[in-house]
């Protein structure tokens, strides 16, 4: 009875965690795909999917294409915007399947599901998927703090988005199931400043940079990109925001 006791609060526990993370899809093509994805999501357990500018939703070939994960379509976020679908993260992994001309910190998906579920005892995670035919673009990425590659057959890597998103559910559903990701969070978590916050002090610091003139917006190159990776890596926490957006203002009193 004991053992089976404690099963059942781990299995409460890892469910709780799952609900804090959320599917993101961004500006997906076809509505079947979203169907697909819905049903990938409930196999595993996540509940949580958010579509970000999405062609056709709602849509009769994605319910039919869920096979009776429609309550998730039914209950699913439409955002207009990748920063409102991630407005009250902590923690945000992009999916991609090629590499960038600037390096972006990158997981493997089973590194992915260890952070995601760590994190996700504190706060909202988000795992972001792009478009099926171009990914998300270098202005998407920057927003997440990692990005998870899936290792496929290099002679054929193309992958569903459909299938990649059951790929990631399925490593987040195996690290609920390992002892470590029912150790007690991190405290240090609890601490951490939201990606809306972030966007703030991003906001903050390009306009600082631009009246010191040490950013021209005519000829920005990849200034911002590479501060964005800077601070993601660091993933600020409220108080260090706080003390940087205060260097700011200080700034800009004294011009």
């Amino acid at each position: 009875m004991k053992i089976r006791l404690i099963e059942v609060a781990g299995s409460l526990y890892g469910g709780a965690m799952l609900n804090n993370i959320r599917i993101v899809m961004v500006n997906t093509s076809h509505p079947g795909n979203i169907g697909a994805a819905a049903r990938a999501m409930k196999n595993m357990g996540l509940q949580s999917l958010y579509l970000v500018e999405p062609k056709v939703f709602p849509s009769a070939e994605a319910t039919s294409r869920a096979s009776g994960a429609d309550d998730l379509l039914a209950q699913a976020v439409v955002c207009e915007t990748l920063d409102e679908a991630l407005v009250d993260c902590t923690l945000v992994v992009g999916a991609s399947a090629r590499l960038r001309s600037i390096a972006w910190p990158q997981l493997d998906p089973r590194e992915c599901a260890a952070k995601s579920i760590a994190a996700s005892s504190n706060g909202a995670v988000a795992l972001v998927f792009g478009r099926e035919h171009s990914g998300l673009t270098n202005a998407e990425l920057s927003r997440c703090h990692y990005l998870v590659n899936i290792p496929t057959n290099p002679d054929y890597p193309s992958l569903n988005i459909a299938a990649a998103i059951q790929v990631i559910a399925y490593e987040l559903r195996m690290a609920i199931r390992g002892d470590a990701a029912l150790a007690k969070p991190d405290s240090d978590e609890e601490s951490l400043a939201t990606m809306g916050e972030v966007e703030q002090f991003y906001a903050h610091l390009e306009a600082v940079m631009v009246e010191s003139e040490f950013l021209d917006p005519a000829k920005p190159k990849f200034l911002m990109h590479r501060l964005r990776r800077l601070y993601n890596r660091a993933r600020l926490e409220k108080q260090e925001l706080n003390i940087l957006r205060g260097i700011l203002t200080a700034v800009q009193k004294r011009r």
